[in-house]
Order: structure tokens, then C-alpha cells, then sequence
């Protein structure tokens, strides 16, 4: 849980996540790991296993939902550019920080132009969209040439606030756990099979994605080896929808199309051979990194799990239990049998 909190203070909004895949690095660092980051800027760890013939990759982003200055505005607002599928009423009032190229960073707060009821009669009705959201930078700028002369520009990054807590109900509620309590328990998998000195079963791969939410995070730098392809990612939870905060969510179908039958069945096995609390469940809007990969044209077996995450792309919240229930389902996992295709 604390790693989780860690890692969703780090900014990492799609496009710019260089500070955070850093970290991953140097948390994994010493452990004795294959790593290398591809051109993309991911990080790709490797542990040999005792087939190295057919080979597992798992994946989890770092990459975070964000936005861009899209207008420097003459009354020294900044309009914004989405990064990634959020609403923008999700964002409305949160404080944000503004990232110039030089790496200065600014804050301010994500409000809508009209936001003053003394003023704006149509303040609770006005659209929340691009055209009347704007940030409020905390300096003293009255216009674009005074924003300008801070360093501000159209391109900057701007990152929400996390606002992460872990509370005493087992709680942690923040921003952007969407993927980052999945990266935080393949993090600690990978700590534990090389702490145990465990020989698994099939050479294993771990991809920390970092282009996730804009569609193409896990779409390359796949072994020919690779045969079974798991994503951990967050699991949907609303109206219609089983996967709750408790339990590991086992994807069976999403907006891409139904994940593969085998594998999915041998996920559930696993779950109730070991006493595991899940649920199985459609995401009606959504795609991850191992759908990215089947259209890519990878021939590969694909799944997807995750702890169920409340208020996705929003202030989102889960809970210990969903998490032990995950990570516990990915440790047997890794060190068992592949499913036949």
C-alpha cells in the first residue's frame, strides 16, 4: 500500500514518464534483473525460467491520465488538452502542477471559467468542456505575456493532484491507482521470486508500460517466445458489474472483444484452488495493454486481471484485500502450467 502511495505521487502523465520509470529502476535495482527500457521509454525486465522455449509476459502502466497547456489565454489562464479518456468534470476544482520544458514546475487548480455564483448565473449549468476549463496558476499573472515570461507554453504537461491516502479501514483512495497499485504488485512479485531465489517455470517478462492510456503501451517489444500474455489492470466497478473492492476481477471480455477462454478458465482454477476471493466481469469501455497487443497482430494467448478499482478516471478507490487478493492470484500464476491454445 505504501509503494501504491509512492508511486501515485510521482507525476506521470502519458508522454512523460521518464521520473517515474526511473524509479521503478532504481527500486528494482540490485536485485541481479535482465532490464533494459525500449524506445518508447518502458521498462522491460526479465527473469530465465527453466523453459526457455515458450515464454509469459506480464504488463502494468505507469503512465497516468493528464493534460496539456493547449492555450496560454490573454487573461493568464491556461486552456487545456486532454491525455487519455477522462471527463472533465472528474478534474474540476483538483490542483494540478505545470511542467515546462526547461523542468520547472508551477501548480495551480483546474476550474471552470465560470466558476463565481456572485457572477455567473449559469455557473452549476454552463458545459464542462475544453472551452470553459482552465487552470489557475498560483502566480501572479494578470495575462499570456506574464505566463509567458514564466516559462509557461502550449506543450506543457500538467499533472492532477493524487491526493493519496491509506486509511485505517485498509483503504487507499488517489488518483491514477489505475495502474499504479498493479505496477506496485508486479514490483513486489518480482522482488519476492528473486528474494526466494524461485527457478519459475517459463522464462517471464515484465513490461511497465507507459503508453497505456492513449492505446499503444503493450503493442511491442514482445519475445517470438512469448505464448501467454497477462495484463494487470484495474478492474471496472458500477452499475451492472460484479467485480467489487474486495476481490481480483478476472476480465472475461471488453470493448475489444472476448480475452482468451483458456486462459481465462485457468485463471479461475487457480483462484479457487487456492481460496481466493474473485469475480468475473465484462468492461463494457475499456482496452488493455494485452488487447493492444492482439491488434498489433501478436499470435499470442491473452488475459487480464486486476484489484476492482471504484470511480475509475476519477478519484478512484480500493481496498488491502483486493490487492492481497490480486497479487496472490499472479504469484500462483507465474508458477504454474501455460494453458493449451
Amino acid at each position: 500500500m505504501e509503494l501504491i502511495k509512492q508511486l501515485v505521487e510521482i507525476p506521470s502523465p502519458s508522454g512523460n514518464t521518464q521520473e517515474i520509470i526511473r524509479f521503478v529502476e532504481d527500486e528494482l535495482g540490485g536485485l541481479g534483473l535482465e532490464m533494459k527500457r525500449n524506445h518508447k521509454g518502458a521498462l522491460l525486465v526479465t527473469i530465465q525460467g527453466e523453459d526457455q522455449s515458450r515464454h509469459r509476459m506480464l504488463t502494468a502502466h505507469v503512465d497516468a491520465l493528464g493534460a496539456m497547456v493547449k492555450e496560454v489565454k490573454g487573461n493568464g489562464r491556461l486552456r487545456l488538452s486532454m491525455i487519455g479518456g477522462f471527463r472533465w468534470n472528474a478534474v474540476e476544482g483538483e490542483n494540478c502542477k505545470i511542467e515546462t520544458s526547461s523542468g520547472k514546475i508551477y501548480t495551480g487548480t483546474i476550474l471552470m471559467h465560470q466558476t463565481s455564483v456572485h457572477v455567473y448565473k449559469d455557473a452549476g449549468e454552463a458545459k464542462r468542456d475544453e472551452v470553459n476549463i482552465e487552470v489557475r496558476i498560483d502566480e501572479k499573472v494578470r495575462n499570456d505575456e506574464e505566463v509567458r515570461a514564466l516559462g509557461i507554453e502550449v506543450g506543457d504537461f500538467v499533472s492532477f493532484d493524487p491526493r493519496a491516502e491509506i486509511t485505517d479501514s485498509g483503504f487507499i483512495k488517489s488518483r491514477h491507482l489505475d495502474d499504479k497499485a498493479s505496477v506496485a504488485m508486479l514490483m513486489k512479485l518480482i522482488r519476492h521470486i528473486r528474494s526466494e531465489g524461485i527457478t519459475l517455470p517459463y522464462t517471464t517478462h515484465f513490461l511497465i508500460s507507459n503508453n497505456e492510456e492513449i492505446g499503444y503501451g503493450g503493442n511491442s517489444n514482445i519475445p517470438a517466445e512469448t505464448v501467454e500474455y497477462l495484463a494487470v489492470d484495474m478492474g471496472a466497478i458500477g452499475d451492472g458489474q460484479s467485480t467489487d473492492e474486495y476481490t481480483v476481477s478476472i476480465c472475461a471480455k471488453d470493448s475489444s472483444g472476448p480475452y482468451h477462454y483458456g486462459l481465462r478458465k485457468h485463471l479461475v482454477r487457480l483462484a479457487e484452488e487456492n481460496g481466493l476471493d474473485y469475480k468475473v466481469d465484462i468492461y463494457p469501455y475499456y482496452g488493455s495493454d494485452a488487447s493492444a497487443a492482439i491488434r498489433a497482430g501478436f499470435d499470442i494467448v491473452h488475459g487480464l486481471i486486476g484489484a476492482g478499482i471504484d470511480s475509475s478516471h476519477a478519484y478512484e478507490r480500493t481496498h488491502e484485500s483486493s490487492i492481497l487478493h490480486t497479487e496472490t492470484l499472479l504469484w500462483h500464476y507465474v508458477r504454474s502450467s501455460m494453458v493449451d491454445a
